[in-house]
């Protein structure tokens, strides 16, 4: 007898409104870096090689770990466990690109208090327009 669990299934497809969620999800984070790289100095269109070596560890934790994390093709999920798979993608990917941007392969590092800051903030994007867009469609309908 299998004593496991089912969280929920992934299909596997990939639909118009999992890609814009992704996409959009993406934007953010891509926004978040630049605007707290503009915040401290940084010019993304006088700099744009500096400013993508400031997104790309996160980019690609966030890519990485939504990934296997299956955040975009999996059916079925109530909304309060869609949002705490969202929280805990982020968490993961922030801590990714943290570990990323820390280490040799990119400029720049991790000080105190930048994950609090980029985790929070980070949390706060992603989860704020999904509640947001949830709350407007069942509005709408």
């Amino acid at each position: 007898m299998d004593t496991a669990v089912r969280t929920g299934t992934r299909d596997g497809s990939v639909d118009r409104e999992r890609l814009a969620t992704a996409t959009v999800d993406t934007v953010l984070v891509v926004g978040l870096v630049l605007l707290g790289n503009v915040e401290h100095g940084g010019n993304p269109i006088a700099d744009p090689l500096a400013s993508l070596e400031t997104v790309a560890p996160f980019a690609i934790g966030w890519a990485a770990v939504s990934l296997l994390a299956g955040l975009y093709t999996r059916d079925g999920l109530e909304p309060v466990r869609d949002y705490r798979l969202l929280a805990i993608t982020w968490i993961a990917a922030a801590n990714v690109g943290l570990m990323l941007r820390a280490s040799s392969l990119f400029e720049g590092g991790a000080t105190w208090p930048f994950p609090l800051v980029i985790t929070g903030f980070g949390l706060l994007a992603l989860l704020g327009w999904r509640v947001g867009y949830a709350l407007f469609r069942s509005a709408t309908t």
